[in-house]
């Protein structure tokens, strides 16, 4: 996150390791701006941008959010990662806000302007079965099954811009209640094809009490799954092997 409060603490990081694929997770919910206020009018309220997600998708679909504020404003934050010496591999949107037309199309647009090559693709195989017995995850099984009618136009509007991108994902249904079940119900059926995992592995620290965020005893429990030998047991199982965004995009080009 270019505007994230642990932007340079993370830019430390990235440089004892050199060889890892870092995206851009582009921000336009839940953050301020990287861009003075008056450039992203649409986009916030008091100076942030809008905390509600539905909201958010509201002002996109009826066409009150400024596509070129929009450009403008991931243009600002991808190239503040690459000022400070990252190689931006490919993007990604905070909440997935790209899968509307609306939003994705001016993304594409600073993508391409900023020479990026990849973008998450939000859509994947989604089985009833991996979330039969958590009842916790129907809601969120209903709420992405339906959106996946935008999986095609995404798709197409990815190509015709010329940028590549994944098969889909997998993880987003179970976000919050991963263990070593669902990672292996995740992973034991999925298709052939290059997919994204996608998790929030971390820490359930003083820093993370301060932010809104519902995942917080996950993450620390994702992180335990994700480095556990069981996983690289289950991923050798299911004949998985691991690529960077880096590696996929050398892959297809």
């Amino acid at each position: 996150m270019a505007n994230g409060k642990a932007f340079h603490d993370a830019l430390i990081l990235s440089r004892s390791a050199p060889a890892l694929s870092i995206g851009c997770h582009v921000v336009l919910t839940d953050g301020s701006p990287v861009l003075e206020e008056s450039k992203v009018s649409s986009l916030t309220e008091g100076g942030a941008f809008q905390t509600s997600l539905r909201k958010f998708m509201a002002k996109a679909i009826m066409g009150r959010l400024d596509d070129d504020q929009i450009e403008g404003e991931v243009i600002a934050q991808i190239s503040k990662l690459q000022a400070a010496g990252i190689v931006v591999s490919h993007f990604d949107t905070h909440k997935h806000t790209h899968l509307l037309p609306q939003i994705l199309r001016p993304i594409l647009r600073a993508a391409q302007a900023c020479g990026l090559r990849a973008v998450r693709n939000p859509f994947g195989p989604i089985r009833f079965a991996m979330v039969a017995a958590q009842p916790k995850l129907w809601k969120r099984y209903g709420q992405i099954k339906a959106l996946c009618v935008l999986a095609r136009k995404f798709r197409s509007t990815i190509e015709k811009a010329g940028l590549r991108t994944p098969d889909g994902t997998v993880g987003i249904v179970g976000t919050g209640m991963l263990n070593e079940a669902l990672f292996k119900s995740i992973l034991q059926d999925l298709p052939e094809g290059t997919w994204e995992f996608v998790c929030h592995p971390g820490y359930n620290d003083a820093d993370l009490q301060q932010v809104q965020t519902r995942l917080r005893e996950s993450r620390a429990e994702e992180l335990r799954v994700l480095t556990s030998p069981i996983a690289r047991e289950i991923l050798a199982a299911n004949g998985i092997k691991l690529i960077s965004y880096r590696d996929f995009v050398e892959m297809t080009s």
